[in-house]
Formats: C-alpha cells, sequence, structure tokens
C-alpha cells in the first residue's frame, strides 16, 4: 500500500454504571510538573474518566473537547497560557489518552454515546456554565452537549472542527467510501492507525512550519493506537462519523437561533476539514470572530501562544453575563 493511501486512510480516521453520588467522587490529583496544572479521574456513568485541570477554582470555566487521536494532553501547551484567568477542563473520551477504555461489546463507541459521557462529566464537575473550544472529534462531542444543553454553553471556540458539509472538504468521497462498504475498506483504515509515518504526516502535512512540531506528537499516538483492542474502537468510532452529517442541521439551528459569542481559529493548511467551514459558521453566526492561523490540523502544535491570545482577547471582550464564574454551578 502506497504512502499516499496510507495517508488518506488515517487523514479520513481524523476528520472524522456508577450511580449520581459515586459520579461526584474524584481521585487525589496527581502532582503536575506545570505550574498551576493537575491530573485527575472521576466516576461517570461507571467509567473512570481522565482530565487535566488548571487555573483558579472559582474563575470561568473553559470545557476543551479533544480531537482524533489525540487525548487531553492536545492542550498542555494551551491550558498554562490561560490558567491565570479561566479555569479550564480537559477531558479524555472513553477509550482515549488515560480514560478507560471498554471493549466495543461493554460500550458502544459512538458520539452519541461519547457526548452523553461528557455531558455527564460536567455534572460531576457541577459546572452549571463553560465555554466551549472544540478541535476535530471535540466538534461532534461539542456540539451534541450544547444542543442538549443549550443554556450551558457561554461561548464557543472552533478550532478546525465542523457543523456543515462544506467542511468536510476533499476526502470526503473517501470517508464516504468507507461508510458505504466497511467491510472492504477497514484493512486499509486500519493501516493508516498503524503507522508512525502516517502519523507523522497528520500533524505536519501541509503545515509551513514542520519544524515547530514535536517528534513525540506522533510517536506517542502511535503507541496509543497501537494498544490492543484500540483498533476496534476507532473503527467503530470513526464508521459512527457518518451521523454526525444528519445531525448537522440540529447544530446548525443551535448557531444560528442562540448566536453563541463565537471564535473560530483555523489552521489554513488543514488537510483533514475544508476552510469553507469557517464561511458556513458565519452564515449562521453573523458575528463570529475569525482568525485564519498559519498552521495545519492540529494548531496548537504549532501556534499555541497565538490562539491563547486570541481566546484572552475574544474572553475578555464579553460581558460579565456572558461567562460566568465556575461558581455558577448545578
Amino acid at each position: 500500500m502506497s504512502v499516499r493511501r496510507l495517508l488518506a486512510a488515517s487523514l479520513v480516521a481524523g476528520c472524522l454504571s456508577a450511580s449520581p453520588s459515586d459520579a461526584a467522587q474524584t481521585a487525589a490529583p496527581a502532582i503536575s510538573a506545570t505550574p498551576s496544572m493537575t491530573y485527575k479521574t472521576v466516576n461517570v456513568r461507571g467509567l473512570n474518566i481522565f482530565y487535566r485541570e488548571a487555573g483558579p477554582a472559582n474563575a470561568p470555566v473553559i470545557l476543551l473537547l479533544h480531537g482524533f487521536p489525540s487525548s487531553s494532553r492536545m492542550f498542555d501547551t494551551l491550558m498554562p497560557l490561560l490558567a491565570d484567568r479561566y479555569h479550564l477542563v480537559a477531558p479524555d473520551y472513553p477509550g482515549f489518552g488515560n480514560s478507560e477504555a471498554p471493549p466495543p461489546e461493554k460500550f458502544a463507541y459512538t458520539f452519541d454515546a461519547i457526548a452523553d459521557i461528557v455531558g455527564a462529566f460536567t455534572e460531576a464537575l457541577h459546572f452549571g456554565r463553560y465555554a466551549l473550544y472544540v478541535q476535530n472529534y471535540g466538534g461532534p462531542v461539542g456540539y451534541r452537549v450544547a444542543v442538549a444543553h443549550p443554556k450551558r454553553v457561554s461561548a464557543l471556540v472552533v478550532q478546525n472542527a465542523i457543523a456543515h458539509e462544506e467542511g468536510l472538504g476533499r476526502l470526503n468521497a473517501v470517508r464516504k467510501g468507507f461508510w458505504a462498504d466497511r467491510a472492504a475498506n477497514e484493512a486499509k483504515y486500519r493501516a493508516g492507525l498503524a503507522s508512525v509515518e502516517t502519523a507523522r504526516l497528520r500533524h505536519i502535512s501541509g503545515s509551513p512550519h514542520p519544524e515547530r512540531y514535536n517528534p513525540d506528537l506522533w510517536k506517542d499516538e502511535a503507541a496509543f493506537l497501537a494498544r490492543p483492542g484500540e483498533a476496534d474502537i476507532q473503527s467503530d468510532l470513526f464508521y459512527d462519523f457518518r451521523n454526525n452529517l444528519a445531525a448537522f442541521p440540529a447544530w446548525q439551528s443551535w448557531l444560528r437561533e442562540r448566536h453563541p459569542p463565537t471564535l473560530v481559529v483555523w489552521g489554513r493548511y488543514d488537510p483533514v476539514f475544508d476552510a469553507a467551514e469557517v464561511a458556513a459558521i458565519k452564515r449562521d453566526v453573523p458575528k463570529a470572530e475569525v482568525h485564519m492561523l498559519d498552521a495545519g490540523h492540529f494548531a496548537l502544535d504549532e501556534s499555541a501562544s497565538e490562539v491563547a491570545k486570541l481566546m484572552r482577547g475574544f474572553l475578555g471582550r464579553l460581558p460579565p453575563s456572558a461567562i460566568k464564574p465556575a461558581g455558577s454551578r448545578i
């Protein structure tokens, strides 16, 4: 199989029971090498969900939702840059990072199920109001949470995540081929997951600054994807991505009806999603603030400082009533 076909398979993928009283019990935080960062676990619907946390407990909350095939680790560089003013929380989804990864026969790896866990996660931490940061898979997870709890989202930060068919881009035919005949395309998809070179290209492809990327990023991702059972999990979730297209109208309605304060920070060299998504967001939220970054799909890998500066300015300009402190809880 050619490197081009392996990359296509991987890039397509990139587009792609506890009681309520138990859920509020968290493990003791680990000591962090990053100032103000802690690492914790909370039981949510019987699953141990890992999360990173930084910033004052009584500050406005920013919920950071990661993409494929990363984890909350993708926010390691961003969180310390905003932790003086905001309470940042980044969970790992079931099957990702350091969260529990039950086999598919015990947990349905769908975006509906993951969004349900993330919604319950915010309730376990008693967050009644938060700004949402969504990237890649964080889009379908975050938009589902927003539609289910529209009054809880104080602001929206979109970084290379889609809610419109325009954003599917040039790889859409490959995606639809997988969805139409999973059995015929499964081996190709799994080959992309297993390739370290494909993991590298997933990050640096199209970027004008490949020297800014830490090789640990793709080496760690490849090791994560090589875990026993991980290919089954990711294949199921990618196959379920087709159901996001049917959910797009509901997410667009939420954007049009709620008009959440919105910041778009888009890596212009993204090989996974198309920049046409940006215009589609502006159509639904005309006052959305947009910045095109000289970065790829994983913009934080090379532009974390720029994103932090833009977020600080955007959130700082919102009226106090728009983004409330963490004390506004459920």
